[in-house]
């Protein structure tokens, strides 16, 4: 484990992002959150074993740099535990904040106990345009929402659900089934700005495909397990 700032003053804000060979796209995220730092929040990046130069971009620019094994929701985990922050906010490698992102979560925590941001995708694809209209709209609807968008939350609402869903895949939709037990989502207008690599290499609409079958199996039950493994090797 690294750390900047070894010192336990409780922070605001705990921003904790999974990374696994994330070298071409965290830099910019870092740079990114380095206000939010000198606002008093800490950052802290879980690294799954890189084999890139994720790590050494992370060297300087977090507070806390650990390694866990691999799996989305066993680093989230680590993270959790090593942060002192009174609000949990998990953020992906690849997605950029909005400016005052720290502020609009603070005040979005005095009405509720979780929430997320609206999504944008960086394509400039039309059809990506739909898709981040209709992950929103569906969020809204549902109360359920994806890891893209950033979803925050007071730690005793984490402590209360049992942490973070110990599972390979679909963490986030299992994570936001358990929270919204507990209350409805505060969905923020205000939009991350989420890489659409995965869209743009494997196909928009092969990935949306896959993407609406993986959530169908899913709601009807199916083994997270089996389903990661389709996540990584249907096209």
């Amino acid at each position: 484990m690294f750390h900047n700032q070894p010192t336990m003053q409780k922070k605001r804000i705990s921003i904790i992002i999974p990374t696994l060979n994330e070298a071409a796209v965290v830099g910019p995220t870092l740079l990114s959150l380095q206000p939010f730092r000198e606002r008093g929040h800490e950052v802290i990046v879980v690294d799954g074993g890189s084999h890139d130069h994720t790590t050494t971009l992370a060297l300087g620019s977090v507070d806390y740099l650990l390694t866990a094994p691999r799996g989305r929701s066993s680093q989230m985990s680590a993270g959790v535990t090593a942060s002192l922050g009174q609000v949990i906010w998990f953020l992906h490698a690849d997605t950029l904040p909005p400016p005052q992102a720290d502020h609009l979560i603070l005040t979005a925590m005095e009405q509720g106990i979780w929430g997320r941001f609206d999504i944008k995708l960086s394509g400039v694809y039309l059809l990506l345009r739909v898709v981040e209209r209709f992950m929103n709209l569906r969020s809204r609807l549902t109360g359920i929402a994806t890891g893209d968008q950033g979803i925050f939350m007071r730690r005793e609402a984490l402590n209360a659900i049992g942490g973070v869903p110990s599972q390979p895949l679909m963490e986030d939709i299992e994570l936001s089934r358990r929270l919204k037990r507990l209350g409805s989502p505060v969905c923020l207008q205000e939009q991350v700005i989420a890489s659409s690599r995965r869209w743009e290499e494997d196909g928009v609409l092969s990935t949306i495909l896959l993407m609406w079958r993986l959530r169908f199996a899913y709601t009807l039950g199916a083994d997270p397990a089996r389903l990661v493994r389709r996540y990584y090797t249907d096209p």
